[in-house]
């Protein structure tokens, strides 16, 4: 069957996602409806199968220059299986940091990002010895020369420049172009004065490399390519070790969205910077987030109200809704939906699928297509849940978070627990 009513494409599911004899969703060995009734719903279910094929790829395509992006999802456990795969960190927060500290990755493998890091972030960075800091700003170049001689340390730094290229994607997600408040731009010289600043005598620091990061969820690889050129061309006459293209590669949320793979994106970025003549001795690095972990996701729900508004629209509550995902508040951002029980059905129904919370823009997919035989108490899932989902989420109307699991070979395991109401209240001092 094709069009609007075929069954969800299976390519949007986990690796290792496959229907059993009923029809049933089984993801890791584990059937999805045996997790719920285990864990409750709402429930972020992991393939880690998926997870760990995808960081593999990353470090064979990049090399041991590739960082994962931990804002796209971060717990302890997520972060002991990108450093055990060979991938870097790259964190934003004094708080991702810490998680990732916690998790026993080594300081030297994490690489500390933040367009406006406090002193006590980068004070925290330099004592804890991260492998590399990212500079953004002049402010930062000021701190951060005047602390490190104070600690008696000299930190790897890359200068993130902006590279004037405009990535095809949502505008609040678009950090390359001029206007940003992320780097510093190559086109006015910014660039190039931070770099003196940073190579003077006395600076106390190493600038080892330059950094660039266009946008997020970009589906054209040529828009990399453009943004490596751009850094190569300032990168060749200073001679330095080191450049990142930094991350964002888009990925298909919908039935009709094709992304690049990661092996993809970086022969395009790669065989841009040879062109352009960058030395082959450069060390080349990339932090992808959402590649490694968005499709390794599905959220189950539970349908609680079917609400029939004739002649107008059909809306479909499930028991999560924007503190679980709110991408499509943020952005608008598209998903499709269908039922755990019956994985390969046809999906003629037409509806909202919306949330609990107290607004009306709690939608988490319009205009969803779902089979016709779909009830109260049903199972429903969205794929390709894995990135921005549970680190952007929220307790939004006091809705409890819901737990993560990862599942492989059979079996599952709570690596972070569901919130409690007690839980609620462990930082209110009444």
């Amino acid at each position: 069957m094709t069009g609007a009513a075929a069954p969800l494409p299976r390519r949007l599911l986990p690796d290792t996602a496959e229907v059993d004899a009923t029809g049933g969703l089984v993801i890791g060995g584990v059937p999805v409806a045996e997790l719920s009734a285990r864990f409750g719903t709402p429930l972020f279910v992991y393939d880690e199968d998926h997870l760990r094929a995808r960081c593999r790829e990353a470090v064979r395509a990049w090399g041991d220059g590739v960082a994962y992006a931990t804002k796209a999802f971060l717990c302890r456990a997520m972060a002991s299986l990108a450093h055990e795969e060979g991938m870097q960190l790259d964190v934003a927060t004094g708080g991702e940091l810490h998680v990732a500290l916690a998790s026993g990755v080594p300081a030297g493998r994490i690489v500390l990002h933040g367009n406006n890091k406090s002193e006590a972030e980068l004070e925290m960075g330099l004592r804890a010895g991260v492998g590399r800091i990212v500079v953004d700003s002049f402010d930062e170049i000021e701190r951060l020369t005047r602390l490190a001689p104070a600690l008696g340390v000299v930190p790897k730094v890359l200068l993130r420049c902006t590279p004037g290229v405009e990535a095809h994607t949502h505008e609040y997600v678009a950090t390359g172009q001029d206007d940003s408040k992320f780097g510093l731009t190559v086109s006015t010289g910014a660039a190039s004065e931070a770099v003196a600043l940073l190579r003077a005598p006395g600076s106390g620091v190493d600038l080892v490399g330059l950094h660039a990061h266009i946008g997020s969820n970009v589906f054209l690889a040529s828009s990399y390519a453009k943004a490596a050129t751009v850094l190569a061309e300032m990168a060749i006459p200073l001679d330095l070790p080191e450049l990142v293209v930094g991350g964002g590669l888009g990925v298909a949320y919908v039935a009709d969205e094709e992304a690049p793979t990661i092996t993809e994106w970086a022969e395009s970025a790669l065989d841009a910077l040879r062109e352009a003549g960058l030395p082959s001795h450069v060390r080349v690095g990339a932090e992808p987030g959402r590649a490694i972990v968005a499709a390794a996701a599905v959220t189950v729900y539970q349908v609680g109200t079917i609400k029939r508004l004739p002649g107008i629209r059909t809306y479909v509550a499930v028991d999560g809704g924007m503190s679980d995902n709110p991408r499509p508040v943020l952005y608008g951002s598209g998903y499709e939906a269908f039922l755990p029980r019956a994985v390969d059905a046809p999906r003629p129904l037409v509806a909202h699928v919306v949330g609990k919370h107290c607004e009306s823009g709690d939608l988490l997919v319009r205009d969803a297509h779902l089979p016709e035989d779909l009830t109260v108490g049903d199972l429903l899932a969205t794929p390709v849940t894995g990135a921005y989902g549970h680190s952007m989420g929220s307790s939004y109307n006091k809705v409890l978070r819901p737990p993560v699991v990862f599942v492989g070979a059979g079996r599952a395991r709570v690596v972070v627990r569901r919130e409690g109401y007690d839980d609620l209240l462990t930082l209110d001092l009444g």
